[in-house]
């Protein structure tokens, strides 16, 4: 609180003061006071009005820089009003209800907008297993019945479901910190649930897949590790190179934490696009220039991933050489 803008704020009270001190003065001397009398009250008057600024600055501003503080200190500063004393001055009083009362709004708009965002995601679950319910059922036909079935039409389905499938997690992921159950894992039976996924994926595009020491048992959620280790291996197959196209699943053991690792022999990814990898939306170079339907990519797959990882509370990281191969790593702490 800076005194010069203080005394600013208070230049009529004190022009007011001085004007009233002057006519006491010339209305003493009319009346035939003495000098000497006349300069002690004004002394006195004067020293009274000095230490009565001087008080009220002291005490506002203790209090501000008190409040500012808090407030440096607070990475949420909407939370200020827990840190402050109830002021010994009316001013502070009224800045405290004015506080009080922009906090309860708040409060209350951001409890509306969490309910609303819960209907919402409640709303895109349903949405998602509604429509998941009849594709299942097409792609459960399709395999009973492949004889005269188009290829394309198949494959189709199966971008159906996948898409609906991260529209899911990805609503999970993002607004909810409660669908995930934490326990102790199978890596082994988390690899075989999400390659049975992509079984048809695998087979008709002739690409090897190959798993082994995943004997560990990890905590963590079993159906979010299953979307996360499908995302990966269905990018490892969209971005497979044309002959001899290999997935190797393994694990490992590192300062006591169990790191799953997945490399394919892809066409890799370049050193520019590596840093933006798990951005929103982000395709990098191998998005833009695959012509391969199944290779279009949104973007989304490795954003999501990440995003659950982090609220599982495992580490994703990703190295690659252009042209030779790309490995994931996913770090269990």
């Amino acid at each position: 609180m800076r005194i010069g803008r203080y005394l600013q704020d208070r230049c009529v009270m004190i022009a007011l003061y001085v004007a009233a001190l002057v006519i006491c003065v010339v209305f003493m001397a009319a009346c035939g006071v003495g000098k000497e009398l006349i300069g002690a009250v004004s002394v006195v008057m004067s020293v009274a009005a000095l230490f009565g600024l001087v008080y009220d600055y002291c005490r506002k501003n203790a209090y501000y820089q008190r409040l500012f503080q808090n407030l440096d200190r607070l990475d949420q500063k909407y939370l200020i009003l827990e840190t402050m004393k109830q002021p010994e001055f009316y001013e502070g009083e009224l800045f405290a209800q004015v506080l009080y009362e922009a906090n309860k709004s708040m409060t209350e708009q951001v409890n509306e907008n969490r309910r609303q965002m819960k209907d919402f995601k409640d709303f895109i679950e349903m949405w998602v297993h509604q429509v998941k319910l009849p594709v299942a059922s097409l792609l459960l036909l399709c395999h009973n019945h492949p004889e005269n079935l188009d290829k394309k039409f198949v494959e189709q389905l199966r971008r159906i479901n996948r898409y609906t499938e991260q529209v899911l997690y990805y609503t999970r992921a993002e607004h909810s910190e409660k669908d995930y159950l934490f326990q102790r894992c199978s890596l082994a039976q988390i690899v075989h649930k999400a390659a049975m996924k992509n079984k048809d994926d695998l087979l008709e595009n002739k690409v090897e897949f190959q798993v082994s020491g995943c004997d560990h048992t990890v905590v963590t959620d079993m159906k979010w590790m299953e979307f996360i280790l499908d995302q990966i291996i269905n990018n490892s197959i969209k971005y497979r190179r044309e002959t001899d196209a290999m997935i190797q699943i393994s694990t490992s053991a590192e300062n006591g934490k169990t790191i799953l690792s997945i490399k394919d022999n892809g066409i890799g990814i370049a050193e520019s696009d590596l840093p933006r990898l798990f951005e929103k939306s982000f395709t990098g170079g191998n998005g833009r220039l695959l012509d391969r339907m199944e290779a279009k990519s949104t973007g989304m797959g490795l954003y999501i991933a990440k995003n659950m990882c982090d609220k599982l509370g495992h580490e994703i990281h990703v190295i690659s050489e252009e042209g030779s191969y790309t490995q994931v790593n996913i770090t269990f702490l």
